[in-house]
Order: C-alpha cells, then structure tokens, then sequence
C-alpha cells in the first residue's frame, strides 16, 4: 500500500515529500502555538495562554484555555495533562495515520486512532506501543464487556522493552463530558491493564456517532498515565467509521 501523509488543511502528500513537510509542519505548528503578533486579528493564542503552556511544560500551573483560545489557532489542538501539569500541543504531521502533537518547548506525543503509540521528551518516555492481534480501538462503539486486547510497551529508562500487557475492556454506558464549556453524551469505556508489574485502568469517552474519542485517560508505563482532551480536532477523525 502506497504511504500518504496528510497536512492539517487534509491536503494529500506523496512519500517524496514527507521529510520536509514533516519538518515544516513541526516548524509551522510550533510557531502557531507560540507567535503572538500585534497586527489585529492575526493573533494564534493569547499572551496569557502562551505562558500558561510554557509554564505547564515544566511542571507548573495548569493550562485553561478558553474557546475564545482555541478558535483563534487554525491548527488542531489537544489538551495533555500529565505528572507535571498540563499543556497544549498541535498537530505538526501525520505519517500513515500516526499522528505527531507537539507541545511549545517540543514534547511529542504521537497517536493512532486515538491511541497514545508513543511519547517524545518525558520522563518516563514511551517509546511503542502495540496491539498485537485483534484492535478494538478502530470502531470502540463496537466493544463488548470483557473483550481483550493483548499489548507490548517499551518504555524508558530502564530499558523495559517487550513488556506484555493484556487488556480487558469493560463499557459502562453514556456519560456527560463537557469540553470547553460544551457538554457531550459519551461512551464510557474502561479498559484494565493487567501483566509484568501493570495494575492500572485505562479510560476512553467515545462519541456514539462516529466513534471518535474526544477524551480518555491513557497510561504510558507501570505507574505513569497521561489525560487527552480533544479540543479541536483533525476534522477528517470526526468522520464516521
């Protein structure tokens, strides 16, 4: 099969121009998230905003951003919360549907199909994640309590490569999540991981409509996890499946 990326916009691209648009994506989603000019109307985010992200980055106070926030960078953006607070990232490049966000100081997380498959620039980092057999998470209206996903992680430092989680998925119905000020009817599905030291469970809010996890709660090694927010998505996710 022919590989293709795809830009924000939804503009196909061959495989001989990956490279640099991936490097140009990086550099153009950075520099939306980060520029803040005095011409009006041309404003990516707001000051305030921008120190919010550079301060959660490093482990500090919280971001909230605002609708008002979001509308005003034409990139889709993701809200990430983690041990060390929360940040927003863009989205810089998809690669054969792994999707790479990316935070203001280069933090990277990359998911596929709503899945964190990998992170760049933390402690710990997770270097891949895989689902060997069958994915549930292609269309997880479709889950039924008790079905089982079998994963690997490698995860560093530490060098814990191969380590083989199973999954047992278990949905408990409808529930309101709100999202920039909007309430949303939900999914609920909670996923328990279990195997080689892992006790944790895993949580998806999936859009009955279309299937798209607008939220879910994801962990990256034995004692670490990471919240996504989906605050404007890549509209071609929000299809239905």
């Amino acid at each position: 099969m022919r590989a293709t990326i795809w830009t924000t916009d939804g503009m196909r691209m061959s495989r001989n121009a990956r490279a640099p648009l991936f490097l140009q994506g990086i550099r153009l989603a950075l520099l939306a998230t980060l520029t803040v000019t005095a011409v009006t109307g041309c404003g990516v985010v707001s000051r305030s905003s921008v120190k919010a992200v550079q301060l959660a980055v490093q482990g500090k106070p919280d971001v909230h951003p605002t609708p008002d926030d979001v509308a005003r960078n034409r990139y889709p953006q993701i809200k990430v919360d983690g041990p060390n607070g929360g940040a927003i990232l863009v989205l810089g490049a998809i690669d054969d549907g792994r999707q790479a966000w990316y935070s203001s100081e280069r933090s990277i997380v990359f998911l596929r199909n709503g899945l964190i498959e990998s992170t760049h620039g933390g402690s710990p980092e997770l270097q891949q994640m895989r689902i060997t057999g069958h994915n549930p998470f292609l269309d997880l209206r479709k889950a039924r309590d008790g079905d089982v996903v079998q994963r690997a992680y490698d995860i560093m430092p530490g060098y814990r490569f191969g380590l083989k989680i199973t999954g047992t998925l278990h949905p408990t119905g409808l529930e309101t999540v709100e999202i920039l000020g909007r309430s949303r009817q939900l999914m609920h599905v909670r996923e328990q991981l279990r195997g080689e030291g892992w006790k944790q469970d895993n949580h998806y809010w999936v859009d009955p409509s279309n299937g798209f996890i607008w939220k879910s709660r994801q962990a990256i090694a034995p004692d670490t996890h990471l919240d996504i927010t989906q605050l404007k998505p890549y509209s071609p996710d929000l299809q239905p499946r």
